[in-house]
């Protein structure tokens, strides 16, 4: 916590504690034995008194109550030497991930509250994962201790298990349940959303904690690089923090790579503001020349299997689909994912992750790389847009050629389509069409009507027939003979009449 008016925290302000989880046996083990010689018993009397501000069965935030409270749960001296103790205790809580503290300013009251978020111990194969906090507690207790430890809490698979070949033989949800995705209740839509929009504070912070965190960063970049300074400013710019785990996980960098990339020249203005073009681009460069290497990608491929837990990302604000805008799953992808699994992933994946599900029998070409990479850096159409985009390319069938990808695109720039839910009307507007068109051509062919086509394989006019005049009529209108010899007279009169003029 970092304060530096002690005048601003004290024990007459109000405070309030928010969780999301109930705390296990195995938490409770976990807090005991490998927390505590970390950080002291005071702090865990702490994280203690703030998780029973609430009932264990209830999740949420507690009332709000004056913090003379935690000084006297903890037997604290209500003075600035009793706030010093309790800001250094809510510091190593802090400092672990156990704690996030905030400050909001009440201006109808003009005074400050604060929030205490906690968070769960991590497990412990998570926590012998996590490089920070196993040295720090290797420092603590020893490397035997540790090694104990491990032991105590890890139980290992049976050998007979090990090598053997193995099936996945769940049932996934759809095999069993159908649900009514035609009828949309608002209410039940607002409701949800109204209990997940206290959320978003804390899925803001699962970006820069499940993803690279600044420490992680700043331990692997070079103490003498040009960019050293702008890197240690990261530490107070969550925001920016987020935008590199965010390229990150687009373009499947490392924890190494990322920090390369943070190195190059022109990455960090003079301000020491980043510039997430120029990274992105670069990323995409890196991205496309690893492609090439299958070596390389091989590993980069197993190493990111073995680390996925740890380097997971959230997206910085997750969207969720109403059910009017749901894309119907591919045949292809059935087996594979939920019509809510599929539609989340449109939303709020990167367009490489969504083509690698589409190109599953080999690696994505590079002209189609080539071209998606135009439509993201060039016409900076949004992500989302291009999902929907590369979802109607598939259950369209149509090619995926350049000319045919930058049709679509080109159409989609000009009906200025930038949200999830205009990309989904577009394309429910372009299979409908093409339905339409398809029921016009089968109804004429079934009525009689002939229907041709060009070689363009456009429509031509239909055939019809010329009125001919039938042998009656002909016949009848034949001259008689007397009819004949009267407009033989009537020719030489005029042709003595003619002839005297003349």
């Amino acid at each position: 916590m970092r304060m530096t008016n002690m005048l601003h925290f004290t024990e007459n302000h109000r405070f309030c504690v928010g969780r999301e989880f109930s705390l296990s046996s195995l938490d409770f083990k976990m807090l005991a034995m490998m927390y505590q010689p970390m950080i002291g018993g005071l702090a865990i009397s702490l994280y203690q008194a703030l998780y029973q501000q609430m009932s264990a069965e209830k999740v949420g935030f507690s009332p709000l109550e004056q913090q003379r409270k935690l000084f006297l749960l903890l037997d604290l001296e209500q003075g600035e030497r009793g706030r010093k103790y309790l800001i250094e205790q809510s510091s190593k809580l802090e400092a672990i991930g156990l704690l996030q503290t905030t400050r909001k300013f009440l201006a109808d009251e003009e005074d400050y509250i604060f929030v205490y978020t906690l968070f769960p111990p991590l497990g412990p194969n998570e926590f012998f994962r996590n490089q920070h906090l196993t040295l720090l507690l290797r420092d603590k207790v020893g490397k035997f201790m540790l090694l104990s430890l491990r032991e105590d809490l890890l139980a290992p698979e049976p050998e007979e298990c090990r090598e053997a070949s193995e099936e996945n033989l769940s049932v996934p949800f759809y095999d069993l349940f159908r649900l009514n995705t035609q009828v949309v209740d608002y209410e039940l839509e607002q409701a949800l959303y109204e209990a997940s929009a206290s959320k978003q504070g804390e899925t803001r912070l699962d970006v820069t904690t499940k993803g690279f965190q600044y420490a992680d960063i700043i331990m692997r970049f070079p103490r003498g690089a040009s960019n050293r300074i702008f890197v240690e400013a990261l530490k107070h710019k969550p925001d920016q923090m987020a935008a590199i785990n965010i390229v990150a996980k687009k373009y499947n960098l490392s924890l190494q790579e990322t920090c390369r990339l943070l190195d190059e020249d022109g990455v960090f203005s003079e301000d020491g503001e980043l510039q997430m073009d120029l990274m992105q681009y670069n990323a995409n460069l890196f991205y496309r020349q690893s492609k090439k290497r299958d070596e390389e990608r091989e590993r980069t491929l197993s190493r990111t299997e073995e680390t996925g837990a740890e380097n997971s990302i959230d997206q910085a604000a997750e969207k969720s689909v109403e059910m009017a805008y749901y894309l119907e799953v591919p045949q292809q992808l059935r087996g594979e994912c939920t019509d809510h699994q599929y539609n989340y992933i449109m939303r709020n994946e990167p367009y490489t992750a969504v083509l690698k599900m589409f190109f599953t029998q080999g690696s994505i070409p590079d002209g189609v790389l080539n071209i998606f990479e135009k439509i993201d850096l060039n016409y900076k159409l949004n992500e989302e847009v291009i999902n929907v985009l590369i979802h109607f390319l598939h259950i369209d069938r149509r090619s995926w050629a350049k000319s045919s990808i930058e049709a679509v695109a080109s159409d989609m720039l000009g009906k200025q389509i930038i949200t999830y839910e205009q990309a989904v009307e577009y394309v429910r507007e372009k299979i409908s069409y093409k339905q339409k068109a398809a029921s016009k051509v089968e109804a004429a062919k079934a009525g009689g009507g002939s229907v041709t086509r060009g070689r363009q394989g456009k429509t031509q006019k239909p055939h019809i027939p010329m009125v001919v005049q039938d042998a009656g009529a002909a016949a009848s209108s034949r001259l008689t003979e007397e009819e004949l010899e009267a407009a033989r007279r009537m020719a030489q009169k005029l042709d003595e009449r003619f002839n005297r003029k003349s």
